[in-house]
């Protein structure tokens, strides 16, 4: 039993050197996002105040900018992973090289978001609208989703681009710039938020386009800080000089290599999202008050999900540094103290999720029925977090040696194959509700859970693949 319970220990726990390393990298991330997060929570808060139609209509909006969102954190995280095991093998034109892939990549994604959005936003929003005599209005709500979405388009480039930065910079170890300037573009957003939304200091009050223009201005801003820090730096970091001289020159065998491991994550992530935002809409079947509490649950529910996202993001680069350095055994090894950690780690954050959950909704100027409905719902992602943690480590660590498509049929093939269906047959055949709904959805990943964990004990993602 003793001997048990050391090799227990000795393959779970790790000394304080390795989660000095890691909570190094994690907690910019987790600080950048948090504030994010939280500057995102007062934004939420603010629109809410203007009534019940104006925030599902944002939220509606907000829903779809979703799938863009995370197309381009796919692009880019695709490609990221080249990224940091050129930074591991010390190539800095493989880096240079990978970067202005991503660019290309941002500048392609934002041109077919927009055209999306601009052609097919009515009736995306439109599925969205279920009445279900709780007295919220749909025209209304529709009017609102589409005086916001009008003025959000503009902040799509800059957020592309923003993430291209401070995605390379993250990849080469460094994440307290990108702190930086999430810091500052959430402040510009909270400022403008207070000044346009209701017209302060003599502004015009101009409601939910007040909140988009905030955003849109704060976009800018992030992307001015990480883009000007990186350029100021050159000599620290020789891949930024010429980054834009030769924006084309990329070996054929490199875009090759690159677009068969990053095109899997970047479908992956869009397919992922696209699946989230069905599971959405067939929640919005219960009505107009299921979209109100949803939004409310999931912007609270983002503070919290920054602990597992962080420590995802720290794994795929702590990861992807060991491959491209060739140590494929430590890598193994160190996998399962960080999944462990991870979980431990966001059970806390968990907890408190938990005890909060009655406080958050009683910030909304919305109706009772709207705020218990939200509690109930951000008391089941708080019990769901261990879940939740575990599942993102192991994407992570399955991603860092680039088995995108392993991750593909993972994360977005399950939700379409099993997630999208379950809700569709809930919302559609049974009278359940809402909150019955969303766990039993958010429970049929404890299939992922075996699956995950079978992947990882296999040993199979981990590969070198800066290696021609």
């Amino acid at each position: 039993m003793k001997y048990l319970t050391q090799n227990l220990k000795h393959k779970l726990l790790g000394d304080r050197r390795f989660y000095q390393k890691v909570m190094l990298i994690a907690v910019p991330i987790m600080v950048q996002s948090g504030i994010t997060n939280l500057v995102g929570l007062l934004d939420n808060i603010m629109v809410g105040q203007l009534g019940t139609d104006s925030m599902s209509g944002v939220a509606i909006v907000n829903q779809l900018l979703f799938i863009f969102n995370l197309c381009i954190f796919g692009a880019l995280s695709g490609i990221g992973i080249f990224t940091a095991q050129f930074y591991g093998k010390g190539d800095d034109e493989g880096i240079r090289y990978t970067v202005r892939q991503q660019i290309l990549a941002a500048a392609a994604l934002t041109i077919l978001g927009t055209v999306v959005l601009k052609t097919a936003g009515d009736p995306l929003i439109r599925m969205y609208l279920h009445t279900d005599g709780s007295g919220g209005s749909i025209a209304e709500t529709f009017r609102y989703a589409k005086e916001y979405l009008a003025v959000i388009f503009f902040g799509m480039l800059p957020f592309a681009m923003a993430q291209v930065y401070a995605s390379t910079l993250r990849n080469v170890g460094e994440t307290f710039v990108p702190m930086i300037a999430g810091i500052a573009a959430v402040a510009v957003n909270l400022a403008g938020n207070y000044i346009l939304i209701y017209g302060k200091f003599g502004a015009p009050a101009m409601g939910v386009s007040g909140a988009a223009a905030a955003t849109v201005i704060s976009r800018f801003v992030e992307l001015l800080v990480a883009a000007w820090w990186a350029h100021s730096h050159a000599d620290r970091y020789p891949f930024i000089s010429g980054l834009y001289r030769r924006l084309f020159s990329i070996p054929a065998d490199l875009n090759r290599r690159v677009f068969t491991r990053a095109l899997p994550l970047l479908m992956n992530e869009g397919m992922w999202a696209a699946g989230q935002a069905v599971v959405v809409q067939n929640y919005s079947v219960r009505g107009l008050s299921a979209v109100a509490a949803l939004n409310i649950s999931q912007t609270i529910g983002n503070v919290f999900n920054i602990s597992f996202i962080s420590m995802g993001s720290a794994i795929a680069i702590l990861m992807g540094h060991m491959l491209g350095a060739g140590e494929i055994r430590r890598a193994k090894e160190e996998a399962v103290k960080y999944t462990f950690f991870t979980v431990v780690f966001c059970m806390l954050f968990g907890v408190v999720q938990f005890v909060l959950s009655g406080v958050f909704p009683m910030m909304y100027n919305t109706t009772e029925t709207i705020r218990r409905l939200a509690a109930d719902l951000i008391r089941i992602s708080a019990l769901c977090m261990p879940i939740y943690s575990y599942i993102n480590a192991l994407y992570f660590t399955l991603r860092s040696g680039g088995k995108t498509f392993i991750t593909f049929l993972f994360d977005s093939g399950f939700n379409w194959v099993v997630m999208v269906p379950l809700a569709f047959f809930l919302s559609r055949f049974t009278g359940v509700s809402l909150q019955i709904m969303f766990l039993a959805v958010q429970l049929s990943e404890l299939i992922k859970c075996v699956m995950g964990t079978f992947m990882i004990s296999s040993g199979m993602w981990a590969v070198n693949i800066t290696k021609g």
